[in-house]
């Protein structure tokens, strides 16, 4: 089989059945793409998740794209992007229609219920590889730790990382690396925030608003969210703060990339189109931002200075996933049965080598059959 048939077929099956949000995901894609088939190296798979980190846009979806240029090049770039949100899309857009017929959808309590355990699992897995290779020397610990204190402390994500990697620098050589810091800082925390929305409900207006957006929002899911509720609900007034909800509970239910709630909003707002609009529109900034970042970190990569910096930065990235999981442990294990089904789930995955994509899916249909 072809390199991009290969790429085509992993981030098609990861978009189907890929549950849990960005750090499950990237748990999921260091699992497929390190450990499993060798596509890349565990240095390379940090190091483009630091550049994904970096850049505006959802992490996991560029991190994708940055893991098929190393497989199949610029082709393989395009195709794993596509392949990783297509069936997201197609899902929530068809949700969306349902909704938008028959009225708010369900909370598939009983599907979140029996998955966020399992995300749990697969997110701690990912720390452990993950971690091997990031933290390899105590000034790269140091780091790590401090960027936890920071983001716990309510520093924004995309600063801390930044930060990270410019310390990591400055603690290893300084001199004429500190100019190097000064630019790669300068660069990727460019354009940080968007301010304003459009008004009105032409499709041009969707897209406007939706690929500002995905120009400038640097984190989760979550931070997308909270800027969406601000424009949409509080200032233009597109969408009311139920439907945002509903979005975001089809966002968090569905597999892939959680940036398609977008589309649920979308369609609420013009029909099919719209969701097909507001779709383009929120992941298109990540296709140009991967590119151009790819292209910069295989020239980069061995210039002088950048190393450190992007050791600082993975080291940084690894922190804030564990800030991830242990989050999602205090909200997903509550109970004897939240917490059998973590343990089956890690018996599955660590014991009998299980797919992590398959435990993740076969606990949402089991959720969904037993809610």
């Amino acid at each position: 089989m072809s390199p991009l048939l290969e790429v085509c077929g992993l981030f098609l099956r990861l978009g189907v059945t890929a549950f849990g949000g960005p750090a499950a995901h990237i748990a999921v894609m260091e699992q497929e793409c390190v450990v499993r088939r060798g596509w890349i190296t565990r240095e390379q798979f940090l190091d483009v998740l630091g550049m994904s980190n970096l850049i505006p846009g959802p992490t996991s979806t560029e991190l994708a794209m940055h893991v098929g240029w190393h497989r199949a090049g610029w082709t393989g770039l395009i195709v794993a992007g596509l392949s990783f949100i297509l069936p997201s899309a197609l899902l929530v857009a068809g949700l969306a229609g349902i909704y938008v017929e028959l009225g708010p959808v369900p909370a598939f309590a009983g599907l979140l219920r029996a998955v966020k355990p399992v995300v749990v699992v697969v997110v701690c897995q990912a720390l452990l590889g993950l971690g091997r290779g990031a933290l390899k020397s105590p000034r790269v610990m140091v780091v790590a730790a401090g960027a936890a204190l920071a983001v716990g402390a309510g520093a924004n994500e995309a600063a801390v990382l930044v930060a990270a990697g410019l310390v990591s620098m400055l603690v290893s050589v300084g001199g004429g690396r500190v100019t190097a810091g000064i630019l790669i800082t300068v660069a990727f925390a460019a354009g940080l925030y968007a301010e304003g929305s459009e008004n009105g409900m032409a499709l041009s207006a969707v897209f406007g608003y939706f690929a500002r957006t995905g120009a400038a929002i640097f984190g989760s899911g979550y931070v997308l969210f909270a800027i969406l509720r601000h424009d949409l609900v509080e200032q233009a007034q597109w969408i009311t703060e139920s439907q945002l909800l509903d979005a975001i509970a089809i966002g968090q239910v569905t597999p892939g990339p959680v940036f398609t709630a977008a589309t649920f909003i979308g369609y609420i707002l013009a029909g099919p189109v719209g969701a097909l609009v507001a779709t383009v529109g929120i992941f298109l900034p990540a296709f140009v931002f991967s590119a151009l970042s790819t292209s910069l970190l295989h020239r980069l990569r061995n210039a002088a200075g950048v190393r450190d910096f992007l050791d600082g930065v993975n080291g940084a990235a690894v922190a804030l996933i564990a800030m991830v999981a242990w989050a999602l442990a205090r909200v997903a294990i509550v109970d004897p049965l939240t917490a059998g089904v973590a343990f089956v789930a890690g018996w599955l995955i660590w014991w009998w080598r299980v797919n992590s994509s398959w435990v993740l899916a076969g606990a949402a249909v089991a959720g969904v059959l037993l809610g």
